[in-house]
């Protein structure tokens, strides 16, 4: 598939991905990622080592799309899963009870 990545021109392959990404140690996802293979990778990251640019280069939408019209799953980063709140043994011992905790 043809797809313009930083104004540049690129045929990607979904076999091409898979190879490129394969022996990459996947990075800490924060944002939007891209499953590849069974592994989670930030977008920016699959970007850099597929396109072999800086990452500077090119926005996270961009390589988003393209690895959608590949086939792969894409995350955004509002679909991450949001990080739960910790309590306070106070709370959770009034959780326990069944009351209202009041601090």
């Amino acid at each position: 598939m043809r797809c313009v990545i930083a104004r540049f021109p690129f045929d990607l392959t979904k076999s091409g991905v898979l190879e490129s990404m394969k022996g990459v140690k996947p990075e800490k996802v924060v944002g939007p990622s891209v499953i590849v293979g069974r592994r989670t990778y930030p977008v920016k990251q699959v970007g850099q080592v597929v396109t072999r640019q800086d990452r500077r280069d090119f926005s996270a939408g961009e390589v988003l799309r393209a690895m959608t019209q590949l086939g792969f799953t894409c995350r955004d980063h509002s679909q991450a899963a949001a990080p739960t709140r910790t309590l306070s043994a106070f709370q959770e011992a009034s959780a326990m009870l069944g009351a209202p905790a009041t601090v």
